[in-house]
């Protein structure tokens, strides 16, 4: 059984699926060719990460598509519903990404409280001749110890960036609609652990009382953090997004930044990924990588796994 992992699979999963009998064929074929490319080689499992759509088009037009995997956590670039409907298995793993997601959002942090991401701008251009002035602009630094994280959005991801703020002795509150009370276990090296118990607070709480956000939700249709969102929060907040582009109001993130409510921002997505706004692109407060939340070796061979496992479970 032919399988194309058109965004890439890490040999992990490759090798776990080749050793069930699957072919494996990681050739990336362009959107437009896809269909044609299933249908010649009689691909029954398309697994895809973020780039590749999967809508009604090649599920009504590939007959011989029995599985679609998605390595990551959201679906919203495969017809989920559709596709169940037509008999075809739909996977993705929820579970593979969540720690690299969460050390991403902490890099942001800790670049954002010190003024990285302006710091490795300036010092190439200007490092050997305004050292002294470059010091004083950066000097006023600010410890992410003893700060609050509000989490919007306390699924795997949230936990796991929870645990991180716990870990490095942050106060940690959260709004999710769906969690009402959680408790989490922070591990360490030596196989020790320490349980936190959590209830929810409302969004509205959570803005009043966050220092930094941090943004952990699915696709939405609206937005969850708007203009009204921004009013409420902390003057000097710091705000993070490695969810998904469009749930932050961006045009309202930069006018709150312009206002000084907002100190900066750590952006994973975009609005109109994947071309960005040059606004945002060339935002001096703005921390910038390209949707690279789950883009570690670790997370990747995780995620080949888990893939395999559920095809080898579902079509074998």
């Amino acid at each position: 059984m032919n399988i194309l992992a058109n965004d890439g699979i890490s040999q992990t999963g490759i090798n776990e699926l080749e050793a069930a009998g699957f072919v494996v064929n990681t050739t990336t074929v362009a959107q437009e060719q896809l269909i044609k490319y299933i249908n010649d080689n009689g691909i029954v499992g398309l697994l895809v990460r973020s780039a590749t759509q999967v809508g009604k088009d090649i599920i009504d037009s590939c007959p011989s598509l029995k599985l679609i995997g998605r390595g990551g956590v959201g679906m919203d670039n495969i017809d989920v519903a559709y596709a169940k409907e037509k008999g075809i298995h739909v996977i993705n793993t929820p579970a593979a990404s969540s720690e690299s997601v969460a050390e991403l959002v902490f890099a942001h942090l800790f670049g954002g409280v010190r003024f990285l991401y302006d710091a490795n701008r300036n010092m190439p251009l200007d490092g050997d001749s305004k050292f002294k002035q470059l010091k004083k602009a950066y000097a006023g630094g600010t410890e992410l110890r003893g700060k609050t994280l509000g989490i919007i959005g306390f699924g795997r991801i949230g936990q796991a960036t929870a645990k991180i703020a716990l870990g490095i002795g942050m106060n940690v509150v959260y709004y999710d609609p769906y969690i009402e009370k959680s408790s989490i276990a922070v591990k360490f090296y030596d196989g020790q652990s320490i349980s936190f118990d959590f209830e929810g607070i409302s969004k509205e709480e959570l803005l009043k009382q966050a220092d930094f956000i941090s943004v952990h939700v699915p696709a939405q249709k609206e937005y969850v953090i708007g203009k009204r969102d921004f009013d409420m929060m902390k003057d000097g907040v710091g705000i993070v997004n490695a969810a998904r582009g469009g749930v932050i109001d961006e045009v309202a993130l930069v006018e709150a930044m312009e206002e000084e409510k907002v100190s900066f921002a750590g952006l994973d997505v975009y609005e109109s990924e994947p071309k960005p706004e040059i606004k945002i692109l060339m935002h001096p407060k703005i921390s910038l990588t390209p949707h690279i939340g789950a883009a570690t070796g670790e997370a990747q061979d995780r995620i080949g796994s888990e893939l395999a496992t559920q095809i080898i479970a579902l079509l074998k």
